[in-house]
């Protein structure tokens, strides 16, 4: 009898799970890039969002909650929102950090985080 008996079923074995970790892994890869595009798009909302309504005679919402609820309508959660109101009539920039929680196959629940930035300008929205 020949000592190779069964060698063929373990080789079979380890190429098939090498291929079900990479399948894993690009799995998981797939869903932290979708989570960051996600947590891209609600920051960018939520800047402007909270942008325009630092100045209260274009939106009677406070900013922080302006963006609140721009983040969650596109799935996220607000951070950090540094958007003080200002009733003067000059530019003011705002910067909103998001988060999306994602579940993650074998690594668990892991947070991906987005900042953006935006900016307005009173006297270019009034027209002057």
């Amino acid at each position: 009898m020949s000592s190779d008996r069964g060698a063929m079923t373990m080789a079979m074995a380890g190429v098939v799970a090498i291929v079900a970790f990479l399948a894993v892994a690009v799995a998981a890869l797939g869903m932290l890039f979708a989570a960051r595009t996600q947590a891209t798009n609600a920051a960018d909302a939520a800047a402007l969002a909270a942008a325009v309504a630092t100045y209260p005679p274009a939106s009677g919402i406070d900013p922080g909650l302006a963006a609140a609820r721009a983040a969650q309508a596109n799935g996220a959660l607000v951070v950090e929102c540094l958007c003080p109101r200002n009733g003067g009539l000059v530019a003011r920039t705002v910067e909103v950090m998001t988060a999306v929680i994602v579940e993650v196959p074998v690594f668990g629940s892991l947070t991906v985080r987005s900042v953006s930035r935006a900016e307005f300008d009173p006297v270019r929205w009034l027209g002057r």
